[in-house]
Parts: structure tokens; sequence; C-alpha cells
């Protein structure tokens, strides 16, 4: 008896640890504020965002303006490449936020270059306390933004948290694709 209590708490906490459908994350559905943040009146997108929108969007500037500067690692553009039959992004992000406003058009360079399909990839918009709708940022654990999270069949096999171990967000993302079964 003992045993199967033991087998049964073990499937729910590794079943607990897959996402729920992330196909509820492909539509768009967020909220918008304004605060009175280190950057003058942010606008900040809370939920389930795109990219369209911080490109058309004059109140994000920056991603337009970043994405022209930054060049992705010729490795990490291969094994996206190599890979992107195998693998999901979700990525948190604060519109409000620097290191979201540095690091998010390197990782869009990065796909764009690799050809990764856009539909493979979930971003959601958090508030200045790293909230967002649904209670996502608890559901994926996420305490900084920008957090690129990579899924294999909806479980994590991996992530970078700002700014990574290295500081270069997208070989350290190139080197957990490549480790994808």
């Amino acid at each position: 008896m003992k045993k199967f209590i033991l087998i049964s708490i073990m499937a729910t906490v590794i079943t607990s640890c897959q996402y729920s459908s992330l196909k509820n994350l492909s539509k768009e559905n967020y909220t918008t504020s304004r605060d009175d943040g280190h950057d003058k009146h942010a606008k900040i997108l809370k939920g389930t965002i795109n990219r369209t929108i911080l490109e058309t969007d004059t109140a994000f500037k920056w991603f337009n303006d970043n994405y022209k500067f930054v060049q992705p690692d010729n490795d990490a553009i291969n094994a996206f490449a190599k890979n992107k039959d195998k693998f999901e992004v979700v990525v948190f992000g604060g519109t409000w936020c620097e290191d979201t406003q540095n690091l998010l058009p390197l990782f869009y360079k990065l796909t764009d270059k690799s050809n990764f399909p856009a539909n493979k990839i979930y971003l959601i918009g958090v508030d200045r306390e790293k909230t967002t709708i649904h209670q996502l940022h608890k559901k994926f654990e996420v305490t900084h933004v920008p957090t690129f999270i990579i899924l294999h069949n909806e479980k994590e096999v991996g992530r970078v948290v700002e700014y990574g171990k290295t500081g270069s967000i997208d070989k350290e993302l190139g080197e957990i694709v490549n480790n994808i079964p």
C-alpha cells in the first residue's frame, strides 16, 4: 500500500511539472496600465501579448531600435534552426524593464535568423511586481524578467533568466536547445 501511495505522489509531482496546454497562451489577452516608475510613466502590458504589439506601438520604440543593432551567436542560430521542431519557448518580460528591452530584441533576432516558427513563442507581459494574468508567473515560477523557458513536449528542459550565467542569453539558449533529445 505504501508503495502505491508513493507512486501516486510521484506521478502527481511529475505531472504538475508539465504546463497545461500552451494553446491557451496563443491568444492575446492582456491589460494595459501606466505607472510612475523610474522610466517616466511606462506603458505596462500584463498578460499574453505578441511581437506585433511591440513593433507597432510607439510606446515600445525600444524594440525596433534595439532589434537593428543586435547580432545573435551563429551557433545559437544553427541550434535553433536544427531543432526548431522539438521545442517551444515561453518568454516572460516587462515592457517597463530595461533588461527585457535589451534582451527581447536579441531573442527575436535569433528566432528570425533561424526561421523559428512564431507560433511556438508565447510572450507573457508582467507588471513591476512580476505578476501576470491567470497566475502564470506562479505556474512557471517566474521571479525575474526577462525569463526565457524552453519546453520540449510541454515540459521545461531549461531556462535563462535575465542575462543568464554568462551574459550571452543567445548562446545559453542555443546550448539548451542543442541538448534536447
